[in-house]
This record gives structure tokens, sequence and C-alpha cells, in this order.
């Protein structure tokens, strides 16, 4: 496991399924956390995981004058921030190009890729004057396959990709990296549980927290711009 004492690293969606074994990953690799969201209820029990090491940070990421604020904030505080793994997700899918809501778009792209787009502009300074800045997302392997029933969704991974891509190439010739990984799906350790012999081809929680914590570790040229695909 990493050694990350020392460095701060944000964790948007933090609440969520992937986030909160990622935060614990962190903490655990003696990282700084700022678990961010929009619960302050839900956070506080992201913050029991590690209170020693994890800070609940409320933040509407959809709003850019308050994201900037609070990129700004996170520096003041902290002296630093050295990663951001960005965790905010959400699908709709499952009707027709001509079928097919969309409403469901609009709701994707706020989610997917202008939250993205916030975030990354708030921090891309301070994660690029670190020794070891990172960021990634996760996309999907949906991508090589695309599907009508889900072509908002995989339109807005796309976009969230490329604009993370734009944002690996502006960090080069630094020791900072933005990287992809792409799964098929999430299978949290209460699915398995109740359904034990399903799932084999999602990729674990846990699994994908590691790979996350490991990209701190890895020389910055691997992991700029590269997409990976985790297979379970």
């Amino acid at each position: 496991m990493s050694t990350l004492q020392g460095s701060v690293v944000v964790v948007t969606g933090a609440a969520g399924d992937l986030g909160r074994p990622t935060v614990e990953a962190l903490a655990a690799a003696g990282a700084t956390v700022i678990a961010a969201g929009r619960d302050r209820k839900r956070l506080d029990e992201v913050v029991a995981i590690a209170p020693d090491r994890v800070i609940a940070s409320v933040v509407d990421l959809l709003d850019e004058p308050a994201t900037v604020e609070w990129g700004a904030e996170l520096v003041r505080q902290h002296g630093r921030v050295d990663g951001l793994l960005h965790l905010v997700g959400g699908w709709r899918g499952g009707r027709g190009i001509v079928e097919g809501d969309l409403a469901d778009w609009e709701f994707l792209q706020a989610n997917l890729i202008r939250t993205l787009q916030h975030a990354t502009r708030a921090l891309h300074e301070p994660i690029g004057k670190s020794p070891r800045g990172r960021m990634a997302i996760v996309s999907t392997t949906g991508l090589d396959k695309p599907s009508a029933t889900n072509a908002a969704y995989l339109t807005a991974k796309a976009g969230a990709e490329m604009w993370l891509r734009s944002v690996a190439a502006s960090y080069k010739d630094t020791d900072a990296a933005a990287a992809i990984v792409r799964i098929l799906a999430l299978v949290t350790p209460a699915m398995q549980a109740e359904k034990p012999d399903g799932y084999k081809k999602f990729t674990p929680v846990a699994e994908l927290a590691t790979w996350m914590v490991q990209l701190f570790d890895r020389p910055a040229d691997e992991v700029n711009g590269s997409i990976e695909t985790m297979k379970p």
C-alpha cells in the first residue's frame, strides 16, 4: 500500500459506494482525506471511517464560483492539495435514440462532465505543483461498444474522458498526472453477500480503491494520460 503521509487528497462523491472504500484506503495509506459532497450528514458517516484523517467538506460542484472558492480554501487550510479522485457518478438510460428523454442527457452531462470540469479547474494549480499530484476518474468499458439505449450515458462518459485527457496534456513535463480507469460496473460487499455467485464481471469497490491509491506511487509519465481497463 502507498505511503501518503503528509499528502492531502480530495475525494469527490465521497459518500458513494466507491467513495467510502477509497477514503478508507487513502486514510490507511496515511493521507489527509478531504471527503467532499453535498450532504453533510452522509459525509459525517464517511468521517467516522477514520476521524483522525478524514475531513468532511460540503460543496456544490455544479456551482463554479463556489467550487473555485472551495478549492482555494482547501489550499489555505492545508497548505497543499496533492490529489483529486473524482467519483461523482450517475446513470440514466434504457431507451433508444428517439425514445430517450434528452433530460437524461442534461442530468448526465451535469453530473459526469460539469462537476469534473469545475473540480479540476479549481484544483488544477495546486495538484500541478505537487511532487506527486494525481487526478483520476472511473469510466466504462461500454465506450468500446456503444449501444442505442445507452447513448446519453456513454456520450457523457466519453466527454469526461476527453476532458481529463486534456488535463493530462496540461500536466506534461510536470510531476503531476491524470488517469482514467474503465470498468464494466462496480460491486459492493453488500451486493456480493446478497448474491455470492453473481456479479462475476463486475469490479469490487475495494480493488478499484486500491488501484487509485497506488497511482500516487507510480511514475507520472506512466500514469499521465493513461486509460486502463480493470478486469474482475
